[in-house]
């Protein structure tokens, strides 16, 4: 692959990793490159198919349903597909284990041969800890999550209190001491974590929340002053 077409690839995924426009100043900085030199590129991308919205001085963005054929993926970015992979592969959410199989599997046959070696040899694994319990709490509040659902919350803290309450769920953290809930907590209003192995029961209800996940989401972000996760 000559110079100027890995600048191409890495210019578009520059692009696709932002959820809104991006300068031609910051994409310079970024790559080592003149605004000119940019601007050249993002007239070849154009010409070349990809749905790449906005202009000078405004800002450029890719738009959502344009994708990157995987062929494209370079080693390190294999060895960050695989790894999260396996974290789910090999985790305590059974339903999202076999997802993370099937896509797995997806990927491998989208590759070319030498690039599928390659993924089958990377030596990175996750093994998060697995319980029983913790596998049907995970079902049940990714439930919640995509519905946007109110859940009810049975919960024992550090010092084994149990307490029950109303959550507007808003995230949930995969981490490598356990897994975490992001909420709203009506109780206190405001946000709480909850520890998933402190969790005695998880009813989903058939209340929609109040407010958009989303919204909720960025402003636990802007309060945290967190980078965009989204």
């Amino acid at each position: 692959m000559s110079a100027r077409s890995e600048r191409l690839l890495e210019l578009m995924q520059a692009l696709r990793r932002r959820k809104r426009p991006v300068s031609a100043r910051i994409l310079a900085e970024e790559m080592g490159v003149s605004k000119r030199s940019i601007y050249r590129d993002i007239d070849t991308l154009k010409s070349m198919g990809a749905a790449i919205d906005g202009e000078a001085g405004i800002g450029y963005m890719v738009r959502a349903e344009y994708w990157l054929p995987p062929l494209t993926f370079s080693t390190p970015e294999l060895e960050a597909l695989v790894l999260g992979l396996r974290g789910m592969i090999y985790g305590p959410d059974d339903d999202l284990a076999q997802s993370a199989r099937d896509a797995e599997a997806k990927l491998i046959a989208a590759l070319p041969p030498e690039k599928r070696h390659e993924m089958d040899a990377v030596g990175l694994f996750a093994f998060p800890s697995r319980t029983p319990e913790i596998a049907s709490f995970l079902a049940n509040l990714r439930h919640a999550l995509r519905e946007e659902r109110v859940i009810h919350l049975v919960y024992k803290d550090r010092n084994e209190a149990v307490t029950t309450r109303d959550v507007w769920p808003v995230a949930l953290g995969y981490r490598d001491d356990g897994q975490m809930l992001l909420a709203h907590c009506t109780l206190r209003n405001d946000f709480r974590n909850f520890a998933i192995a402190r969790i005695v029961d998880a009813a989903v209800k058939d209340e929609r929340m109040p407010k958009r996940r989303q919204t909720l989401l960025n402003t636990w972000i802007a309060r945290n002053n967190m980078p965009d996760m989204r």
